[in-house]
């Protein structure tokens, strides 16, 4: 297994060096007027015309990211924009969002970053249509918001590994081969997908007690090699399932989390209690994590197209936008993210690149 992991990471860079494949060949290149830009390429700017909206007058906004409600008392996070290199970011219009999708079922698939993601979106939406008849349902794995007077529907489906985890006699397996849920994602027109935050827990915290991969039961193995078996899995799927005619498949890049602070130049500061700023400029100084170059090399593989919302680098420099202590729970989050926030631009950039000319014209 270790020469599998080290034969591994020595070819990961030459697979970086020409990288080029569908899910990536158009990504984030915005069409505006005379201009074509990498949309990820940029850097945050004060705008005093931020937030997008009043989190305070949002219905849908948990406990954990509710930032204001529990009493963050700097608010120069919120007036944050992302300005790419050479373009501008289409500011997020939820009735014109709205009016292009009506019909469409959008579904989140990952964990609690999923959900950071997806309440954001009702945020910016809610906003927009204020009034609007708006259904709630919830039932096991999903929660759905339709905006009715549209027929658009919001979904989040709950998937910590995206592959299975199954109770059998020897205890819970995490099943690295095996994808159950696929036929109820592929029912929706846009698929959203996110994971990464739970590959690394252990202990109490850690839902499964075996790993099953070519049908060997393991106790544990290098989590990384498991996290990449589990996107081939995953990744199988969207060729043998997804028709591309029909739904639009994004993958969402590694939501970072901000603990350590010689990642951005800080030594000795272990957590993101006194951010009050982003980083200046476009790179960060630790770079990408191995997560994301995993990623990005199982993305390469796929035939069919997938989007990569490649919010990586972005969100690394926005040290300041997690919760912190100010958060229902009252513990140290360095890992979601305030709403309004950060989660916000990531819209931004999924209505960016739905109503850029690369999406929308397919149905």
């Amino acid at each position: 297994m270790y020469r599998e992991i080290r034969s591994f990471v020595r070819v990961l860079g030459a697979i970086f060096v020409g990288f080029s494949c569908l899910c990536t060949a158009n990504s984030g290149k915005w069409k505006g007027k005379k201009q074509i830009c990498n949309l990820y390429d940029g850097k945050w700017v004060y705008d005093e015309s931020y937030p997008l909206y009043d989190s305070r007058a949002c219905p849908s906004i948990r406990k954990e990211f509710d930032c204001l409600k529990y009493g963050r008392p700097d608010h120069q996070y919120l007036k944050y924009r992302w300005q790419p290199n050479g373009c501008d970011l289409p500011r997020f219009d939820g009735k014109d969002f709205l009016r292009r999708l009506k019909g469409k079922k959008i579904m989140f698939i990952g964990d609690s970053v999923s959900l950071n993601h997806w309440q954001s979106l009702l945020c910016l939406l809610h906003t927009a249509v204020h009034g609007s008849n708006i259904i709630r349902e919830t039932n096991d794995t999903t929660s759905i918001v339709i905006f009715q007077d549209y027929g658009v529907s919001i979904m989040l489906f709950q998937s910590h590994y995206l592959v299975d985890i199954e109770m059998e006699k020897i205890g819970r397996i995490l099943k690295l081969d095996s994808l159950i849920n696929g036929d109820m994602w592929k029912q929706a027109d846009v698929l959203i997908f996110n994971t990464w935050l739970w590959w690394y827990r252990r202990g109490p915290k850690q839902p499964w007690d075996y790993i099953e991969e070519n049908g060997k039961i393991l106790k544990d193995m290098d989590r990384m090699v498991a996290f990449r078996k589990a996107l081939m899995t995953w990744g199988k799927w969207v060729e043998s399932d997804v028709n591309p005619s029909k739904t639009k498949v994004f993958f969402q890049g590694i939501s970072p989390s901000h603990y350590n602070g010689m990642e951005w130049d800080e030594d000795g500061v272990t957590n993101c209690a006194k951010e009050t700023t982003p980083l200046n400029g476009s790179t960060y100084p630790s770079g990408l994590p191995l997560a994301s170059k995993v990623l990005k090399e199982v993305l390469s593989r796929i035939t069919k197209p997938v989007h990569l919302l490649d919010i990586t680098t972005l969100s690394q420099l926005r040290k300041d936008g997690h919760p912190s202590m100010y958060n229902g729970f009252r513990g140290m989050d360095c890992t979601h993210w305030c709403i309004a926030g950060v989660p916000d631009t990531w819209n931004q950039l999924l209505y960016a690149e739905l109503v850029g000319g690369l999406w929308i014209p397919a149905w």
